[in-house]
Parts: C-alpha cells; sequence; structure tokens
C-alpha cells in the first residue's frame, strides 16, 4: 500500500518539528508533504499538495481550524482531519462531530494515543481504495462477459461455458449479473437474444427457422415460444405486422 500523504497544521514550530521527530511516521505507513502555520497557508497547501491526512490545530491565524476544515472539505471531501488542540471545549468538540473530523486530541500530544488514530486512518483508506478497485474490476468484468454474449448469440452459452471462458466461478458470475446489470443471467441473455431475432426479422429475408439458429436457438419451436412470451406475439406475425405497417 502506498504512504499516506500528511499535512501538518500548526502555528507553533516547535509543535511542527515535535510531530516530525517524536512520531514515526514511516513506521505507520505515511510521510509528511507539507506544514503551514496559519489558515490561509492551510487551504493553499490542501490544494497543491492534496493530503489523505491533515493535522490540524484550531487556533492558528487567519482562519481558525475549524473554519479551514469547513473549506477545504468542498474540494477535498476525501481528506481526513485530526484535530490537535489545547482546547477541551464541549463547543469545539461539538462543532468538530458536525464536521466529521476522524478524532480530536488534546496537547500535549500522547504519541501513543495519536499512533492508533493514524493506523486506524490507514486501515480505512486502506478499505476504500480495495472497495473501488473491486468495484472497477466487476465492472469491467461484466463489460467483457456482455461483449462475449453478443458475439456469440448463435453459440450455445451458459454460465459453465462463461465460467470456463473467464476463469471464474459460474455463481459469482450470477452475481455479477445481479449486482451490475440488476437481472439474472438469463434473462438479460434472453433479453439480447430477442432484440437480435428481431432485428434480423425486420431486416433479412431469413427463415423463422434460420433466424431462430442464428439467435441461439436450435429449436424453433423454443423460439417462437419464447418469443411469444417476450413480444404477446409469434415471430411470424411479428414480421408480418411490421411489413403490413
Amino acid at each position: 500500500m502506498k504512504k499516506l500523504k500528511v499535512l501538518l497544521v500548526d502555528d507553533e514550530i516547535m509543535i511542527r518539528e515535535g510531530f516530525k521527530r517524536l512520531f514515526d511516521w514511516e513506521a505507520h505507513g505515511c510521510e509528511v508533504v507539507g506544514e503551514a502555520g496559519d489558515g490561509m497557508e492551510a487551504l493553499a497547501k490542501i490544494d497543491t499538495l492534496n493530503p489523505d491526512i491533515a493535522i490540524m490545530d484550531i487556533n492558528i491565524p487567519i482562519m481558525n481550524g475549524l473554519k479551514v476544515i469547513q473549506m477545504a472539505r468542498l474540494k477535498h471531501p476525501d481528506t481526513a482531519f485530526v484535530i490537535v488542540s489545547g482546547y477541551d471545549d464541549f463547543s469545539y468538540c461539538r462543532e468538530a462531530l458536525r464536521l466529521q473530523i476522524t478524532d480530536y486530541i488534546l496537547k500535549p500530544v500522547n504519541y501513543e494515543e495519536f499512533g492508533t488514530c493514524i493506523d486506524n486512518l490507514k486501515i480505512a483508506f486502506f478499505r476504500n481504495e480495495t472497495h473501488v478497485n473491486e468495484g472497477v474490476g466487476e465492472e469491467r468484468m461484466i463489460h467483457q462477459i456482455t461483449r462475449y454474449l453478443q458475439e456469440h448469440l448463435a453459440d450455445e452459452v451458459s454460465l459453465s461455458v462463461l465460467a470456463d471462458e473467464f476463469h471464474l466461478n459460474p455463481q459469482y458470475i450470477s452475481q455479477l449479473f445481479k449486482s451490475e446489470i440488476g437481472v439474472n443471467f438469463l434473462a438479460y441473455l434472453t433479453n439480447i437474444r430477442i432484440e437480435h431475432s428481431k432485428k434480423l426479422l425486420l431486416t433479412t429475408s431469413l427463415t423463422i427457422a434460420e433466424v431462430s439458429e442464428k439467435s441461439g436457438y436450435a429449436d424453433y419451436r423454443v423460439f417462437t415460444k419464447v418469443f411469444k412470451k417476450s413480444e404477446g406475439i409469434t415471430p411470424s406475425q411479428y414480421r408480418r405486422d411490421f411489413i403490413t405497417n
């Protein structure tokens, strides 16, 4: 997993130096990429550095830490903010909760407690990243499978055939159709086959048996039954009605 980028925001240089020297960022999978001493500088650094985590004091010049967080959230919703403050004030804590602060740590900093906070953040980032990657992977996979089906409409296709072709579990493919497309595999396959057959009926002079075969139905009687269930009329009536109109 990549190192998380950290921005330190405190108007006291010694506090920032303490964070850099007294806490082992490397051991916790992080690196300090920048510092800021006031609210405006903090906003600018968040824009340019796009940190994963911002360690934020509340009482900083020009613009207080809570206001910085409120404004930064508009452009950087994924940045995690940890407040480190000398103020054990309920109103500050309540505002911090409203802004969905990750943690509120009091000065002087207990670095063991701080390390637990950072580790929890790292786990959360990892889970989110994994979830996003899984989502992208599933979307790409279902796209490949549906393209394969479009190209093999005349062939005998089943979940087991797809499983062999894509080296996946049949049950997993079935779940993919439900989660990514919203219908089960058989319903999807039937739909694209019927749509293909309708195009052939209207644009070619193929017999019903030939249309049936090219649409994946070896037995034209089965095809006629499925077509009528889907469209309310037989393939012959569908073609005839089109020509009549």
